[in-house]
């Protein structure tokens, strides 16, 4: 060890506990894009004095100038709205290239953006590990001393991010139990061990709560706070809070209130290899580590709660974004035909932040709800990448 939103939400959690046991708007317009015009050039040739980062707002720049086939964006953007969506931003080489808000919705408005919360999460242990306050290595149970002396005292850290905890793994529990829970670290944490650490994926809400536990111990204070300073503040996401429990713990599986174009800062953080401006918020190797490849031998899918569209066995991508459990796929991809290297934050509800290192460009989409309105498409994973892989016609600029 080293030294040291209630209706909407009830809503949504109780169709993904249907979901999961069963299988175990208004108009809207851009919020355009200025007269700003991009340098030529792909992400891998932008010299380092041509990156750009946003101040309190976002550079915008026209579609067209970053390469993207505006017609194209158009029809993306209406199958966000049709799938009732709150909002849907793109951005490439730090500017903003189009954005779309509906509900009543502007580019302040803040909700519940689930467990793309997780993405988060992992990122302050990757501080807290660079400040010194704790290594991924470490046992859990060196800050969870009630696991001390039980099955669950050899859970590292690294487990806990990786999903591969063993910690009891429950439906009932992660969706109807723990989100209204007064004291969400007392439940999580005396929850039981179920097989043995590396043993056994699972997407596990529980799990990763305790992470709140592990960080508030390491860091000496509340873990809320230290997001504010460390990450949230540093990037600017001006609209963006971590929420607490009734006991005033920090809820990590879930609970960020964030913002899409906020959303896109915290991308372009790891697009930029955790440098925001010439800050080092999150060393690059913790980048790497997190999203460069799979953080387990189970899930070719899974970093540290990060989604990977790495192409091997996929388990359960869509209890991040509906609740429902499904079967490992082998061969596969998240989304296949998409990039390999691109990488998701998911939330319930197909909250969406999409990262696509090789053409320097962010997606994301928060919406309400799970389904789309009259029976109309969903905006799920693959439509976000749809960004990429259709609208981007030209990545040469």
């Amino acid at each position: 060890m080293r030294t040291s939103t209630p209706t909407l939400l009830r809503a949504a959690l109780g169709a993904a506990v249907a979901a999961a046991l069963v299988a175990c708007s208004s108009s809207g317009g851009s919020r355009g894009s200025g007269d700003a015009a991009a340098e030529g050039g792909s992400s891998e040739s932008t010299a380092a004095a041509d990156v750009v980062y946003p101040g309190a707002t976002w550079a915008t720049a026209d579609p067209a100038s970053l390469g993207f086939d505006q017609a194209k964006l158009d029809e993306i953007a209406a199958q966000a709205q049709q799938a009732n969506s709150n909002c849907l931003v793109v951005t490439r080489h730090g500017k903003l290239a189009a954005g779309w808000y509906w509900n009543v919705t502007d580019a302040s408005s803040s909700q519940e953006v689930f467990s793309a919360t997780k993405s988060y999460a992992s990122t302050l242990v990757g501080i807290a590990q660079a400040d010194g306050k704790l290594s991924i290595d470490d046992k859990a149970s060196e800050y969870i001393t009630a696991w001390q002396g039980t099955p669950s005292e050899d859970v590292t850290i690294a487990n806990l991010i990786s999903n591969d905890s063993g910690r009891t793994l429950s439906a009932g529990v992660d969706y109807t139990q723990l989100p209204y829970a007064p004291d969400m670290d007392s439940l999580a944490i005396g929850l039981q061990q179920e097989a043995a650490p590396g043993s056994k994926w699972g997407y596990n809400n529980s799990a990763i709560q305790t992470l709140d536990a592990v960080l508030r111990s390491a860091v000496g204070g509340d873990v809320a706070t230290y997001a504010q300073d460390k990450l949230l503040g540093p990037l600017g996401m001006a609209h963006s809070h971590m929420s607490t429990d009734a006991a005033g713990n920090t809820k990590l599986f879930m609970g960020l209130q964030s913002t899409c174009e906020d959303m896109a800062r915290f991308g372009y953080l790891f697009l930029r290899g955790g440098n925001w401006d010439g800050d080092q918020v999150v060393p690059e190797d913790w980048v790497t580590a997190a999203t460069g490849h799979p953080s387990q031998d189970l899930n070719d899918a899974y970093g540290y709660l990060w989604w990977l569209n790495r192409p091997g066995t996929v388990v359960g991508p869509l209890q991040a974004t509906t609740g429902q459990a499904g079967d490992a796929a082998e061969d596969t991809q998240l989304v296949p035909g998409a990039p390999e290297d691109m990488y998701f934050a998911l939330g319930l509800g197909n909250q969406i932040i999409a990262v696509d290192p090789g053409t320097d460009t962010v997606v994301v989409r928060l919406g309400r709800g799970l389904g789309a309105r009259g029976g109309g498409p969903s905006f799920d994973t693959a439509a976000a990448t749809r960004v990429v892989t259709e609208a981007l016609v030209d990545p040469s600029k």
